[in-house]
């Protein structure tokens, strides 16, 4: 006992130093899932970085073994860029700091108990946890309704059972989207969804028929042998009617908004707090500015802009582009967690929306302006050493203009070209494939951002305001902890920060 005394006496901050956020961490235990997302890793370093003397992180991470768990901490989360500023802060001692606050756990949410077998090991975190923070989510538009449904529904259910056999929880904390609104236009209201709506008005939604009719469909592929090209295209497909059926426009926000009603039906006492980001970009100031991790939202449409491989934008100009730094929206959970673990109120369910088109549009024609500039300024070179020159682009405000200018341009071409290659014995079989992969990629991609290219509601974040005016009641460092998007730069931000983070941590050269 004494060791562990000097253990955690080694690793803490003096009290006057805190913030009263890193005053409430101290000494918590906090469950975290989805901890190798890019979010959830910014929430863990966050919290190590404000609080070191925070009681346990427990992540549940998909593994086959403990030791296979650690091994995914380490290569997936801790060994990142983000964590740089812990690394150079606790120096030596910086792997002895991580194994003492952050413990791995092999799992899966897609299982009753989240996968954790060992019943001891599974007793004793019931036994310590005081809040759960649910992130894990499979975030692909096109994603396996199979997949989806274990994930982002059924998986959200599971964290939420587990929880509830948590003697010490005080607070459940759910990472949705603030776009399972669907299409909706005008000003978005930040409520919880009730059991069975649809964004249709004229049908009702059973949830766990739902998933009687995905494994149905599911075993008759299986029964015919299908094989798993077939199965995955299948399901896809099935994710994607079911959700066009019941009015959201992708299987990844159906599915949901079908998380989050299962949680305000079934929460019984937990009290929930459900945080909906909006389009989630680089950090904006913490740990340093710039950090992303993968090509995100509509920034593949700026990359490809920049490697001069699409010349032409499909969207509104004056549309807003809802984007929201990661920083900030961690900092709104952790805030939204100290009001709320405080309050400790039961049953109540709170829903957040952090995202910025309320307080400070960014609209499509500035991203479309800011692209511009950067590149001009600072060109990509392409695999020759060349420097890629960008013209303005080309911005289509109607989706039909945009797949016809692509037809005219891109696909007839190609299929002269492919008519002229057979009757010279494909000699330019490379040269098709090649050119045909690259439209069609670029056909794809508009078609799963065209709702949000044209995406006409912007999100009311009243519940935000309210929680800004209490964190300052109390004394919160509400610049520390900044979430308010009011203050955000835009052009600052994104062609000093995001562009350059963009290209330096996102984009495999």
């Amino acid at each position: 006992m004494e060791g562990k005394i000097r253990e955690d006496e080694e690793f803490q901050i003096p009290e006057t130093e805190l913030d009263h956020v890193a005053k409430f961490l101290q000494g918590k235990t906090i469950l975290i899932t989805g901890a190798t997302g890019f979010l959830a890793k910014v929430f863990i370093e966050e919290i190590l970085r404000h609080q070191p003397n925070v009681n346990k992180l427990y992540l549940i991470m998909r593994a086959s073994d403990d030791k296979s768990a650690i091994q995914r901490l380490y290569d997936e989360v801790i060994s990142t860029e983000l964590f740089r500023v812990l690394h150079e802060t606790w120096g030596s001692k910086f792997d002895r700091f991580i194994s003492s606050k952050v413990i791995a756990i092999a799992g899966d949410i897609s299982f009753e108990n989240l996968g954790v077998k060992d019943f001891i090991l599974r007793e004793e975190i019931q036994n310590e946890i005081e809040i759960i923070v649910n992130v894990a989510a499979t975030t692909s538009f096109s994603e396996r309704y199979d997949v989806a449904l274990d994930i982002n529904t059924f998986g959200t259910f599971n964290v939420l059972n587990f929880g509830k056999k948590c003697d010490k929880l005080k607070l459940f904390i759910h990472v949705s989207t603030a776009y399972v609104c669907g299409e909706q236009a005008g000003m978005i209201s930040e409520k919880p969804f009730y059991m069975g709506e649809t964004l249709r008005q004229t049908s009702n939604l059973d949830i766990f028929d739902e998933k009687r009719i995905m494994e149905e469909k599911l075993d008759q592929l299986r029964q015919q042998c299908s094989p798993n090209e077939t199965i995955t295209r299948a399901m896809k497909e099935l994710g994607f009617t079911r959700a066009k059926s019941n009015g959201w426009p992708n299987t990844y926000v159906f599915t949901k908004a079908m998380g989050e009603m299962l949680l305000g039906k079934f929460k019984g006492d937990v009290p929930l707090v459900v945080i909906r980001p909006s389009m989630i970009s680089s950090t904006y100031k913490q740990p340093f500015p710039g950090w992303i991790e993968g090509i995100r939202t509509f920034d593949s449409i700026v990359v490809r802009y920049g490697q001069g491989t699409i010349s032409c934008f499909l969207g509104n100009p004056s549309s807003p582009l809802d984007l929201v730094p990661v920083d900030m929206v961690v900092n709104a959970m952790l805030v939204a967690m100290e009001v709320h673990f405080a309050d400790n109120q039961t049953s109540s369910e709170t829903i957040y929306h952090v995202s910025s088109s309320f307080r400070n549009p960014l609209r499509y024609s500035d991203l479309r302006k800011f692209a511009y500039c950067y590149f001009s300024k600072n060109p990509c070179t392409d695999r020759n050493g060349k420097k890629v020159k960008v013209g303005k682009p080309t911005v289509f405000d109607k989706a039909d203009k945009f797949f016809l200018y692509m037809r005219v341009k891109y696909v007839l071409p190609l299929k002269v070209l492919y008519l002229m290659n057979k009757l010279s014995c494909q000699r330019s079989k490379e040269t098709h494939t090649k050119l045909d992969r690259k439209v069609k990629s670029v056909i794809r991609l508009a078609q799963f951002y065209k709702p949000y290219a044209f995406f006409a509601g912007i999100f009311d974040c009243s519940n935000l305001e309210e929680l800004q005016r209490v964190a300052e009641e109390r004394g919160i460092d509400v610049a520390k902890f900044n979430f308010d998007s009011k203050y955000i730069d835009w052009e600052d931000y994104i062609m000093n920060i995001h562009i350059p983070g963009l290209l330096k941590h996102a984009v495999r050269t």
